[in-house]
């Protein structure tokens, strides 16, 4: 059962990239393209998640998580700071 949740959230973490990639194709926001990134990173971390021990590779599958939401707090930082 924890398998197939596993799945669920990655397939959805896909799905959000996919929708924040649409709105980069449109707009070239860099905004989009990190939130994009940043959801796949989190899929591909759920999907090893599911499929490999977690015990094993805790610490990189952690740092996986570190990279995505660092990847959202640039994003964030680089659309609130003053142009100019």
């Amino acid at each position: 059962m924890n398998q197939t949740l596993t799945g669920a959230i990655a397939m959805g973490s896909l799905l959000v990239g996919l929708f924040f990639f649409k709105f980069w194709w449109r707009s070239r926001d860099r905004f989009f393209l990190f939130f994009a990134l940043s959801f796949w990173i989190e899929a591909g971390n759920r999907l090893a998640l599911a499929l490999l021990a977690p015990d094993e590779l805790a610490p990189l599958i952690y740092m996986l998580r570190v990279l995505a939401y660092g990847l959202i707090l640039v994003a964030i930082i680089q659309k609130n700071r003053p142009r100019g």
